[in-house]
């Protein structure tokens, strides 16, 4: 009789925050993100069911009191709101990719504040014109914090896969 064994991958990352003055670094966080369902299952139909992959993902803020939820979607996420106090709009993910993981830290994604406020957190989204895909986001580690017009804030985001371990 065969056993079932339990195996798997973890999936996640985290993002680094940086807020700029001028030449002074206001602060810096480091948080974990929550990969939500919308991301997982888009990672399951593009592996295993010929799902269409995304060739750009996009990373953008969010405003204070940032609540996630596994069931966030892009249309719908009702802990958080998409931040807008920056130029341009959200920023391409410009990934480098070794081994497991795959990064931006060679070119962070630049916000330049242009409207007081606070931030509460980040995501990573594709950017397809009313059908985004949520992949992640995260809260920052320290609470809200504080941003005034000229800021800018550099966002990095590393994304991994390894065996659970099972």
């Amino acid at each position: 009789m065969f056993e079932i064994e339990r195996a798997g991958i973890k999936v996640g990352g985290f993002f680094v925050f940086e807020c700029w003055h001028g030449n002074r670094l206001v602060w810096r966080d480091r948080t974990h993100n929550m990969v939500v369902n919308a991301g997982l299952q888009h990672i399951l139909d593009v592996t295993f069911a010929s799902g269409t992959a995304v060739s750009v993902w996009h990373l953008g803020l969010a405003l204070s009191s940032m609540t996630i939820a596994s069931g966030d979607t892009m249309a719908s996420h009702a802990g958080w709101t998409e931040a807008t106090n920056y130029a341009d709009g959200r920023k391409e993910y410009v990934d480098v990719r070794s081994n497991q993981s795959i990064t931006n830290a060679a070119s962070a994604a630049t916000f330049t504040i242009n409207t007081a406020g606070t931030i509460g957190g980040g995501f990573l989204t594709n950017l397809s014109a009313g059908s985004d895909i949520l992949m992640a986001a995260a809260t920052l580690t320290g609470g809200d914090r504080a941003v005034v017009d000229t800021d800018v804030i550099n966002l990095t985001y590393t994304y991994s896969a390894a065996d659970d371990g099972a």
